[in-house]
């Protein structure tokens, strides 16, 4: 059998071989007291036999690097990504973990392979990618094997990575807010629905699945993108239409921008058009009329990503992150129809 090179060589690929998990070959190269003296000697056997030498990741895990964190995000000012950032660095905080932030500027390969150069350098430490949208996908599937790194994704994940992802399920809230608008007398639901990466957002199945089940007829997606000017647009469309009664929105800053664009055509909101976002940025509350949303725990998120990364560079088990699941808040946005 051929012998593979050092350099080709992965934690994990030592950890098969071993028979135990990568993070216990973590834990030995980091001299952790928290392995047995036998399994300790039986991975330092498998290491020598293989001629396995720590890449740029490991030695960045045995020189303390454990103690900082570079997360990779796209956008540092819409509310979800901003409000995971904060949660990461909350989470960090009190672990005496520093938090550096890497921004990829887009999806395209040269901004994706720039961002990857730059996290798997031993300084970055481990890796947050906030993966809500097809560059943080992108640097997320280009990270080698053996970089530490947990990501924030849409609910569901991405089918086609098999790395730690956590998020939050809207599916359900999804549904709820579309029934809410059913209930109140709405022949129907539109959405303007936000760019998903999986294709299959979450917030859409669950917008589709109360239609289905309510035997009410489903409109085509209005698709916006991350900008609140597609929105506006998008809501310029349907305000349009003097049959579209109820909208549902793929965030609060598309509910924002649908809702100006009713304005404009002298439609009122909640008389005329019924409006639900997404998220329950700080503000909605505030708005005239206040806006019925559904609440995303995005603080929470970050701290559960922070705390799953901790756990995998130390070895060392953490408490678990309950996350709360996205609900529906009603306000002022909604009535039943004239």
């Amino acid at each position: 059998m051929t012998r593979r090179s050092s350099a080709s060589l992965s934690i994990r690929d030592v950890a098969a071989a071993a028979g135990v998990s990568y993070q216990t070959v973590s834990r030995v190269l980091n001299d952790s007291p928290n392995v047995n003296a036998g399994t300790r000697q039986h991975v330092l056997e498998v290491i020598d036999r293989l001629g396995y030498r720590p890449n740029r990741a490991a030695r960045a895990l045995g020189s303390g690097r454990a103690n900082a964190v570079t997360v990779v995000i796209a956008d540092t000012t819409l509310y979800g990504y901003a409000a995971t950032l904060r949660g990461i660095e909350e989470a960090a905080r009190p672990r005496g973990i520093a938090v550096g932030v890497r921004v990829v500027e887009s999806d395209r390969p040269d901004d994706v392979r720039h961002a990857v150069e730059y996290v798997t350098d031993p300084n970055a430490g481990g890796i947050v990618v906030v993966a809500f949208d097809s560059a943080g996908a992108g640097v997320l599937r280009a990270l080698p094997p053996d970089v530490p790194v947990v990501a924030a994704t849409e609910a569901g994940g991405l089918g086609d990575v098999a790395r730690p992802m956590i998020f939050l399920d809207e599916r359900q809230a999804a549904a709820d807010a579309t029934r809410h608008l059913l209930d109140l007398g709405h022949r129907t639901v539109h959405h303007v629905a936000i760019p998903s990466e999986t294709g299959t957002s979450a917030r859409q199945t669950g917008w589709r699945g109360a239609l289905e089940a309510a035997g009410a007829p489903v409109p085509p997606v209005v698709p916006a993108g991350w900008d609140v000017r597609s929105a506006y647009l998008a809501g310029r469309a349907l305000a349009a239409d003097p049959a579209v009664t109820a909208i549902l929105c793929g965030n609060d800053d598309t509910a924002m921008a649908v809702r100006r664009a009713l304005h404009e055509a002298g439609r009122d909101v909640p008389g005329d058009v019924s409006i639900v976002g997404f998220d329950d940025v700080p503000g909605a509350a505030y708005w005239t009329p206040s806006l019925t949303t559904v609440r995303m725990d995005f603080v929470a998120l970050g701290h559960a990503c922070l705390t799953a990364l901790a756990a995998e560079l130390t070895g060392v088990a953490q408490p678990a992150v309950e996350l709360a699941a996205p609900s529906l808040v009603i306000r002022e946005s909604t009535a039943a129809p004239r």
